[in-house]
């Protein structure tokens, strides 16, 4: 057996992310395999394989994106300028069409270091071909919750489990891959959306979910006509519609929920169901702006998500963790509607809590998912309070270090798990002529 790697941070300035929101200040953290081990003023006792001196930076836990489809990096900024049903059905839905397992695998693994070196540790990712998704996540080192988005448009009455593509591939997918890597790997059930399937698959991914122990991923009135049509439909909006066939009777997460109301709100709080707001995307495809200070109050746990970079553009969660706050603020014309403390809570201790992962703080028994960003740079210069520059102004490239479940994976500008050079050279030499016939710079 392998001993396991230990590190010691020392001169250690960190948001911790606990309920007291504490900052340790020149202190030391010590990580032993993939945990926290000591998070402190003094140096713990013993050595250690590697020490990493912190002085000039502040350590924050990694990220949680709790909603990606990260292959469709591939379709950064396509199709720009139209409302989402248009945008879907006439440049997504066809470029989707011609992805193949090796396409997804180059637009997974730029997606994935896009996010890690902009600090993520943890994602939440629903697309198709989850099993290649997998292998790119597990060889980049950084721990996901996977699902492959469930639809059925066909009739009702025709539905089985046994002829469901997205039935089988959710068995297939939870069979390989669920508690993959100690944990690093685990699968949710999933439906793309009330809108794209209907009662027989909610049933089913329902049941499976509960069978087996496994979350539940879907999109939630993410657009006016999305929600209005699902109300017209079944008489009820798509929480309560779902909720009727037990989809949120397991931990779940519900993508967007910009047009939610106050009953939503009530049934979310008290079956535990996140919501995933996802600001960038939904006023780039101008869907609204979600409710996100009410659902707070109402009791509901709301993380932070990127959504693809097809309909966002970049995957640099600190852009959607400033946009959150100063986006909600300005709306309800309120400072203090969502401040740099919530802002990072939904980025992290929140997005852990709707993945079901111990991560997300930096405390004794957590995972070891652990950024630290460059606090000599211009524009975090100087530091009056180190929240307030996290949120409002860092960005991605003040990232210097990222550790997932205690390995280094990202350090100086250098992916320490993943071949960059190879997998561009993918991207230009074979997705995109796939996809879209030619390369595209």
């Amino acid at each position: 057996m392998i001993a396991a790697m230990s590190t010691l941070f020392t001169n250690v300035t960190a948001l911790l992310m606990d309920e007291d929101f504490t900052t340790l200040k020149d202190g030391y953290v010590a990580v032993e395999g993939s945990k926290i081990t000591y998070v402190g003023p003094d140096r713990p006792q013993g050595s250690f394989d590697e020490t990493i001196d912190c002085a000039g930076k502040v350590m924050m836990p990694g990220f949680v994106n709790a909603h990606t489809h990260v292959p469709m990096t591939l379709m950064r900024g396509y199709g720009g300028g139209h409302n989402l049903q248009d945008w879907l059905n006439q440049y997504i839905f066809p470029a989707e069409a011609k992805l193949d397992d090796r396409a997804v695998a180059a637009g997974a693994g730029l997606g994935l270091a896009e996010m890690i070196a902009s600090g993520v540790t943890c994602i939440a990712d629903m697309y198709m071909h989850s099993p290649v998704i997998a292998r790119q996540v597990f060889q980049a080192g950084i721990s996901a919750n996977l699902s492959c988005g469930g639809v059925y448009f066909g009739a009702p009455e025709d539905f089985s489990p046994d002829t469901c593509e997205d039935c089988q591939a959710m068995r297939e997918l939870a069979g390989q891959w669920h508690g993959a890597g100690d944990g690093q790997i685990l699968v949710d059930a999933s439906i793309h959306g009330e809108y794209t399937s209907s009662a027989p698959l909610w049933q089913w991914m329902a049941d499976y979910a509960r069978e087996h122990g496994l979350g539940m991923h879907v999109h939630i009135s993410e657009t006016r006509s999305e929600h209005e049509q699902c109300v017209a439909r079944h008489g009820k909006t798509p929480i309560q519609t779902l909720d009727q066939y037990g989809v949120w009777d397991v931990r779940a997460i519900a993508a967007h929920c910009v047009y939610t109301t106050q009953e939503d709100w009530a049934v979310m709080a008290a079956k535990g169901v996140s919501c995933v707001h996802n600001p960038y995307s939904n006023l780039k495809l101008g869907s609204g702006v979600a409710p996100v200070p009410a659902m707070l109050a109402a009791g509901v746990n709301v993380a932070l998500g990127t959504d693809g970079m097809s309909s966002h553009n970049s995957a640099d969660l600190f852009a959607d963790m400033k946009l959150a706050a100063i986006l909600h603020n300005g709306v309800s014309c309120d400072p203090m509607a969502i401040t740099a403390r919530t802002a990072l809570e939904l980025a992290t201790v929140n997005g852990a809590r709707a993945l079901g992962r111990n991560t997300g703080r930096i405390a004794p028994g957590a995972a070891a998912d652990l950024i630290l960003l460059d606090f000599d740079a211009p524009n975090l210069t100087p530091c009056h309070d180190a929240a307030e520059n996290l949120v409002f102004a860092a960005h991605g490239s003040n990232v210097v270090m990222n550790m997932a479940r205690g390995k280094v994976i990202y350090k100086n500008g250098a992916f320490l798990t993943l071949d960059l050079e190879r997998i561009q050279d993918e991207v230009r030499r074979y997705a995109l002529p796939l996809v879209f016939g030619g390369a595209k710079g």
